[in-house]
């Protein structure tokens, strides 16, 4: 689904993002007058709250977590809970017993809030781990925090969860990694640092594979040096107290298997290397080299000696031969770019500083730029633009639930307990009307 057909302008829907077209269909979102039979009114009160409350989950999903039972909290007064029992709620019903307006239960009495129970229609689906990112302000939309999940940058109480349909219980701490927190939040870059940015990336790459190269190539000098002080069948060896032990046949062969299992461990690695795999051709040309050492050390007991260091010295050549490197990263000439440091103070006081404030006073204010700068750097190849700045059309959309304990340092939040619906308030985030929400409720009821 493209963003245009997701945000459309003709049929005013009211997503879970921060979409700038998000924004004008709320300020266009009206109560829908009821037009239709009441079956026509619960269904399109239904398709326009499930537009907002979980519109990422499956529609069959959402009716398996309906519950009709809805939370509230009443408050009572704690002076009139002191002094009556409950016993004076029976006192002359059926008697024909009224209040008159001096009786002292008229005294404690106020005037009763409505509590809004329909709105905690979709209080379930606030439980739900990418819902809660989405709430916490972790995510520019609930679609970017269940990508945030599935993609293993969230954990909840210290362990990676990548099921973005975890329903969290009261107490459970669930952390982003801050680098999506301020990629998600932050302003875009703009073409210009988009270009910049992949430059950098591109060659912080290139620097990354040559140093890779370095390793392998190292490694293979060393096996080459192994081999190279390998003892011949007429060598010796040389003990601990330096004397010169002629190498017998038997401790030969053992020399030569134990070679040939070291040119195995050797191709072994350049197979399973993760970061430099090869080709699938040169896949192919190590499996069979790995074959014919097999082959070789099948044969230790077999053949003399000579023709093991014969056999080694082939096998060896062969491995020498291919060339491992990979000539692709030398020739993509990408020069690095390099970046200024920010820590260096500006020759130009800031603008903010006037002439007659005091020296100290303006000293101060240069520190505190200064650890500004230092704490929000300048780095082209972050996804985001830098010095990081919030994204446009964010404050429409930045509150935080009561059930929620977040703390933007370490992106990092407490689910304290379930939303709760009490007198004049409702606790489910909703930009939708009572009534609506009331058809909604009543369409999951199944009572059509």
């Amino acid at each position: 689904m493209t963003r245009t057909r997701f945000h459309g302008l003709k049929r005013v829907k009211f997503r879970m993002t921060w979409n700038k077209y998000n924004l004008y269909n709320l300020s266009r979102l009206k109560a829908r007058p009821n037009i239709g039979t009441l079956f026509q009114q619960k269904w399109a009160a239904k398709s326009a709250t499930r537009a907002y409350h979980g519109e990422q989950i499956r529609e069959k999903q959402w009716q398996g977590m309906f519950d009709s039972r809805l939370n509230a909290v009443i408050p009572m007064d704690h002076r009139y809970l002191a002094q009556y029992d409950g016993s004076e709620q029976a006192a002359g019903r059926g008697s024909g017993a009224e209040k008159r307006p001096g009786d002292p239960l008229r005294e404690h009495e106020r005037p009763a809030r409505r509590v809004p129970y329909m709105s905690m229609t979709y209080a379930p689906i606030e439980r739900r781990l990418d819902v809660a990112i989405f709430r916490a302000l972790f995510a520019s939309s609930a679609r970017q925090a269940r990508q945030f999940v599935t993609h293993g940058s969230v954990k909840v109480n210290g362990k990676k969860i990548q099921y973005p349909g975890y329903l969290l219980n009261p107490g459970d701490m669930f952390q982003v990694e801050p680098e999506r927190v301020l990629y998600a939040t932050g302003a875009a870059k703009s073409p210009e640092q988009i270009r910049e940015g992949r430059e950098i990336r591109k060659a912080r790459r290139l620097i990354h594979i040559r140093r890779h190269e370095r390793r392998a190539t190292a490694r293979e000098e060393a096996v080459k040096r192994a081999l190279a002080k390998r003892a011949a069948p007429g060598e010796t060896v040389r003990s601990k107290k330096c004397r010169d032990v002629p190498m017998d046949e038997k401790e030969a062969r053992k020399q030569r298997k134990a070679d040939l299992q070291e040119l195995v461990k050797h191709v072994q690695a350049i197979m399973d290397n993760r970061k430099l795999p090869p080709s699938a051709k040169r896949k192919q040309e190590l499996r069979q080299f790995l074959k014919d050492v097999r082959k070789a050390m099948a044969q230790v007991n077999q053949k003399t000696v000579k023709d093991l260091q014969e056999n080694l010295s082939e096998l060896f050549a062969r491995l020498s031969i291919a060339n491992t490197k990979t000539k692709s990263a030398e020739k993509s000439g990408t020069s690095l770019t390099v970046i200024p440091s920010s820590d260096a103070p500006s020759a130009t006081p800031p603008s903010s500083v006037s002439v007659k404030t005091p020296q100290q006073q303006a000293q101060k204010q240069m520190r505190k730029k200064l650890l500004r700068v230092r704490q929000n750097p300048v780095d082209e190849s972050k996804p985001y633009a830098t010095p990081w700045a919030p994204r446009p059309y964010m404050s429409a959309f930045a509150f935080i639930p009561r059930y929620l304990e977040v703390n933007h340092r370490i992106c990092s939040a407490v689910y304290l307990r379930h939303p709760v619906a009490r007198p004049g308030l409702s606790e489910v985030p909703t930009p939708f009307a009572y009534d609506t929400m009331q058809l909604a409720y009543t369409w999951y009821l199944r009572r059509r």
